[in-house]
């Protein structure tokens, strides 16, 4: 058994695999690294004898948790970390190494998957893209807020905007004018994050045409989807970049 990891600064993504290219076993996500360890052992299946990870935390913060695994498991953790060039892809930054890893790998799985020029959107709390050509040359990308930044901006900021997130969810049921602060602001947050979208999709035509693949990846991506409903949506993209950056076989 394998244990795949994907630590972001607030919450642990993660999924047991049977072997490097096995069927997925069980995953979920998580807030803490108790809770992760607490949630592998409940499986009550072969403990994993391997783990892979890629983390955005810091280093001492990594270091505790893959501690923490290998008492608990006895596994043995290899660590995703930057490269510059990888998987027939060609870092574009300029400091190679301060790419977010996330990022890295959502394209490396991205390009592997399309085997042609693509665009990665990963809607998280901040959202990310990243372009890369048919010959596996990243292109840049742009960061911006997502959807749980923008709104909780908006309330920490402006007194009386108050809503529950219950509140928020119906407010989204529509993308008509807001007739209530709460309308107001999560359907304009959200025509916010679809006019990235669209923005992207824009250049990445002005680029290559329509010779392109768009990946849509992270927990809003059926917010994009629902302007794009062409995109390929892959949950698990950053795992498949994994995959390639950390071998096992």
């Amino acid at each position: 058994m394998i244990l795949e990891l994907d630590c972001g600064n607030s919450f642990i993504k993660w999924r047991v695999i049977r072997s490097p290219a096995g069927a997925i076993v069980s995953g979920g996500v998580v807030d803490s690294d108790q809770a992760l360890i607490a949630a592998v052992q409940a499986l009550q299946i072969e403990p994993p004898a391997r783990c892979r990870l890629v983390s955005v935390r810091t280093e001492d913060e990594t270091t505790l948790l893959a501690d923490a695994l290998v008492f608990a498991f006895g596994l043995v953790v290899t660590r995703a970390s930057a490269a510059q060039a990888l998987g027939g892809v060609t870092n574009g930054y300029v400091e190679f190494e301060r790419l977010g890893l996330d990022r890295w790998l959502a394209l490396l799985g991205g390009y592997h998957l399309a085997k042609r020029a693509c665009v990665v959107i990963d809607l998280g709390t901040a959202v990310t893209s990243d372009f890369v050509s048919a010959t596996g040359e990243h292109l840049g990308g742009f960061i911006c807020p997502g959807m749980p930044l923008m709104r909780n901006q908006l309330r920490t900021h402006t007194r009386r905007i108050r809503y529950d997130d219950a509140s928020a969810e119906r407010a989204l049921s529509s993308l008509e004018p807001g007739c209530s602060t709460v309308e107001a602001v999560e359907r304009g947050c959200m025509l916010m994050l679809h006019g990235f979208v669209l923005t992207q999709i824009e250049q990445a035509r002005a680029y290559w045409g329509e010779d392109f693949t768009l990946f849509i990846t992270g927990g809003d991506a059926s917010m994009a989807h629902q302007v794009a409903p062409w995109a390929r949506v892959v949950p698990d993209l950053v795992f498949v970049g994994l995959a390639i950056a950390c071998p096992l076989d």
